[in-house]
């Protein structure tokens, strides 16, 4: 039997060895809440620096890339920062942060297609209704060509036509940058007529030489002529504008593989390579044109070569440099937008340059009418520096007899200046040269004045110039 001391010291042991469990489960206990406590600050502290670091790169978003990205879409050359914590550009954060870039630019982009179409068609509407008012100018001032017979009057006239004129190019170019047709075709062309109507449409028109090395007879189809003379007069002006006011500008047309070329060289000056290649992508009609794009006030030359040669299948290249030190600028007409006009039958204006090259070789003259020979002579007397065979000179017998004559005794006066007869035969000889084109080819318009404008033309074939 067990005595009550021994089960008192038993008790005692037993609480003993309890209240020392129960110390040492309170004390892992307290280990483990400090553990817990620093782990807890641990990731506060961690969870802060996360914060901390997604407010900073939010607020680096929206102050400084969200601008850049959207600066970038008309300033390709702007770059976007990139994120502040280098670490976070792969991380689940910086990609989210692209993302939102990423739909940034696709929204902004769509707003301003939007925005711009709406600009467009706007322009389309005022354009439209400008260059109605300008054709029954035109009209206007053709009537009183005919009706007056005054030389000052007329000179007057003619100058007044010239400013229409250019403000109906202005017109009809901002049409077609906002996607407005050219005009109907109506008539095949002469290129060389095309080309020297797009001349006749500007200021500087007297610095302009043309070259015609084309085959007689060599022209447009109906649908082609109006847009090639609207590019060729865009390039002009640009060469007039970006050069000297006492240099030319040399326009050369040339039979080529392919088709037919027309070089603008102008002596101006130049461009950069960043605007060399900006130009070539706004010519070649591949990038969607805004106007938001084309500057304050904006340049639509450019634009608007772009938008016809997509829709014509016209090329103009400006990567190459003029040998004059400006730009070159090459248009090139590809076979299919060519055909041929009989130039018997329906010759060029008479202001446009005589072609170089024959539409088809002729035979070789005889002995008698060979260069430098005269009626009833048995031999031609070869001319000094002179091929024989080459093609004879209109003025060799006059050339003959004023060797024959004796020397004046003093040198003839200079003429005069030209009086207002001479100038405005001038400067009609000149805008005679659009005359075909702009009688075969005019803009469309919903004005029934235009469409008795265009009918009138057509029967009177380009005379009223």
């Amino acid at each position: 039997m067990i005595e009550l001391p021994d089960l008192a010291v038993g008790g005692l042991a037993v609480g003993t060895l309890s209240a020392l469990a129960l110390g040492g489960g309170l004390l892992r206990s307290r280990r483990q809440r400090a553990v817990q406590r620093e782990e807890i600050a641990s990731l506060r502290a961690h969870l802060d620096g996360v914060l901390r670091t997604f407010t900073d790169e939010v607020e680096h978003l929206a102050g400084k890339r969200v601008p850049a990205a959207a600066r970038q879409l008309t300033h390709p050359h702007i770059a976007v920062p990139g994120p502040r914590d280098p670490q976070a550009t792969a991380s689940p954060l910086g990609l989210a942060l692209e993302r939102v870039l990423d739909q940034l630019r696709i929204e902004l982009t769509a707003q301003r297609i939007r925005v711009d179409a709406a600009a467009q068609a706007g322009m389309r509407g005022a354009t439209r209704e400008i260059q109605a008012a300008l054709y029954r100018l035109q009209d206007a001032l053709r009537g009183l060509q005919q009706r007056y017979d005054d030389p000052e009057l007329t000179q007057t006239l003619f100058e007044l036509d010239h400013e229409n004129e250019q403000s109906l190019r202005r017109a009809q170019v901002a049409a077609v940058v906002c996607g407005a047709w050219v005009g109907l075709a109506r008539e095949e062309s002469h290129l060389v007529d095309a080309v020297t109507g797009g001349q006749a449409r500007l200021a500087g028109y007297h610095r302009v030489r043309v070259h015609n090395h084309l085959r007689a007879g060599t022209a447009l189809v109906s649908h082609a002529v109006e847009p090639v003379a609207i590019i060729v007069a865009e390039l002009l002006d640009n060469a007039l504008r970006h050069s000297a006011p006492d240099t030319d500008v040399v326009v050369n047309l040339e039979h080529v593989h392919h088709g037919a070329c027309v070089t603008v060289d102008d002596a101006g000056v130049g461009m950069t390579q960043d605007e060399r290649a900006r130009a070539q992508r706004m010519v070649a009609g591949t990038d969607p044109i805004l106007l938001t794009d084309l500057g304050d006030p904006p340049r639509m030359g450019l634009a608007a070569i772009g938008q016809l040669t997509r829709q014509f299948d016209l090329a103009v290249d400006l990567s190459s440099p003029s040998p004059y030190g400006g730009v070159r600028a090459v248009l090139r007409v590809d076979s299919h937008l060519l055909t041929r006009i009989d130039p018997e039958e329906q010759p060029p204006a008479a202001s446009a340059p005589r072609p170089t090259r024959r539409a088809e070789p002729e035979e070789p003259a005889a002995a008698s009418h060979s260069y430098g020979a005269e009626p009833g002579d048995g031999a031609a007397a070869p001319v000094p520096g002179h091929q024989t065979g080459a093609l004879p000179q209109r003025r060799r017998r006059e050339r003959l007899a004023a060797a024959a004559e004796p020397a004046p005794a003093a040198p003839a006066p200079r003429p005069s200046a030209p009086g207002p007869e001479e100038a405005a035969a001038a400067l009609g000889a000149l805008q005679s040269g659009t005359a075909a084109a702009r009688a075969r080819t005019h803009p469309q318009t919903d004005d029934a004045e235009h469409t008795e404008h265009t009918e009138q033309t057509e029967e009177e074939g380009g005379t009223a110039r």
